[in-house]
């Protein structure tokens, strides 16, 4: 049986699976045995406990849990109202005006975790409930959310750049540096996005009921300060050598603490609504993941991956047409794998052949993060998507479509790069020879 047809067999069964009600979690692992049992020989059992517990107990994913929890604390103190009140005399006149939080707090939290699903999750419990209540739409809300969050995979620290540069051997500080200016480029067309939609469509983004003076926005500014000291704490440990991303959010979680019961309205019972809400969110996401990894160590048995890789290798391509292959070649597969999995199950097989032809190593780890970026935002395996559905309980083909924008706005991040290289090779070069 050819890989294609073996690839849409496994495709069919697990939307039918999705498509009866079935948990995503349980349909991944069921389509996995599925593979396993009549595409692949190996011992289904042993490779399900093996994998199971293998990626249940990773001490990189330990900062998961603790940055939604940190989430949780921000949503039940005046914290996050704080952060909307001062940030609103300032986007009040901008096209898109709050919605310009999701982006900008994406950004700034990617840049502390390092995980997409950990931005998705805190910032959205932060910016749904708030936005939602100002009466701004729906689709723009979700999907600048989902849009906004593949940033943790590209802005640094990275998981998955670490991932790639342990697996190429290539310097991940060059690779963290490389994601810099890219990250700024995603975040000034998300923003652009955004207003230009605003201004296309006013009538979508409710007025802001009062203008302020300059002094009364710097009067309003002092309610950030909780957050930007909580932003600092965090970021502070990490680029200071002095913590890593899971110590980090073990601080964040104390500083969120803290802070939240010395603004007031928070106590000891709302902690433990916070402690149980996260708690259930993060079983949510580790059974997923969970999930994934056997699923994708049930790819791997198949063959699929390799094959298809091997398959566009032996079509002797461009540069340029390998790119566009490759490219489409990542957006069929992230549609059915996760993110780390991906760059896992290809890269050996892919880099040999892209060197060949003359692409930087270092250039391909960024465009490869902003290819599977692309894969948190697409059906039936987009991460993201999950994540958001768990917390809002949108349906979620309708957060897939409040995303689409921002899937198209990767692809043009993507083109962008390849036009211009510079855009990914300048800080590294710079590094190396200060």
């Amino acid at each position: 049986m050819s890989d294609p047809l073996i690839f849409s067999i496994l495709l069919a069964v697990l939307l039918v699976m999705l498509a009866a009600g079935t948990w995503v979690a349980v349909s991944l692992l069921a389509l996995a045995l599925f593979a396993m049992t009549f595409f692949a020989n190996a011992p289904q059992g042993l490779v399900l406990a093996t994998s199971l517990w293998g990626h249940s107990h990773s001490w990189s994913l330990a900062s998961l849990p603790l940055f939604i929890l940190m989430g949780e604390i921000l949503l039940r103190s005046r914290l996050s109202q704080d952060m909307f009140s001062g940030l609103a005399p300032w986007l009040g006149r901008v096209p898109g005006r709050l919605l310009h939080v999701n982006v900008l707090g994406c950004a700034i939290f990617a840049a502390v975790s390092g995980s997409s699903a950990a931005t998705a999750a805190t910032i959205g419990r932060m910016s749904v409930p708030e936005l939602t209540e100002r009466g701004y739409p729906q689709s723009l809300i979700l999907g600048t959310l989902a849009g906004s969050a593949t940033l943790g995979f590209l802005i640094p620290p990275s998981i998955i750049l670490i991932v790639y540069g342990v697996a190429t051997e290539q310097s991940i500080a060059r690779l963290f540096m490389a994601g810099v200016l890219p990250g700024i480029m995603l975040v000034a067309l998300f923003g652009g996005y955004v207003s230009l939609r605003a201004m296309l469509s006013p009538s979508i983004i409710p007025e802001e009921s009062q203008s302020f003076t300059l002094r009364e926005k710097l009067h309003a500014s002092r309610r950030l300060i909780p957050v930007m000291l909580l932003i600092l704490g965090v970021i502070g440990s990490i680029y200071s050598g002095v913590a890593s991303p899971t110590d980090a959010a073990a601080v964040g979680v104390i500083l969120s603490t803290l802070l939240a019961f010395a603004s007031g309205g928070f106590n000891w019972t709302s902690f433990r609504e916070a402690l149980m809400s996260a708690t259930r969110t993060s079983c949510m996401i580790a059974f997923i993941l969970m999930g994934a990894a056997f699923l994708a160590i049930a790819m791997g048995f198949t063959g699929i991956p390799r094959n298809l890789a091997a398959w566009i290798g032996g079509m002797e391509l461009s540069p340029a047409a390998l790119l566009v292959a490759l490219t489409i070649f990542f957006i069929v597969l992230g549609c059915f794998l996760d993110g780390i999995s991906v760059v896992v199950l290809t890269t050996s097989i892919i880099l040999p052949m892209v060197e060949a032809v003359g692409i930087d190593p270092m250039w391909f780890g960024i465009y490869l993060v902003l290819v599977v970026e692309m894969s948190q935002i697409t059906p039936p395996v987009g991460f993201n998507l999950f994540v958001i559905q768990g917390l809002t309980g949108v349906d979620i083909l309708r957060v897939a479509k409040a995303a689409l924008p921002f899937f198209g706005l990767l692809l043009l991040a993507v083109l962008l790069i390849s036009v211009f290289p510079g855009l990914v090779t300048w800080l590294p070069e710079a590094m190396a020879n200060r």
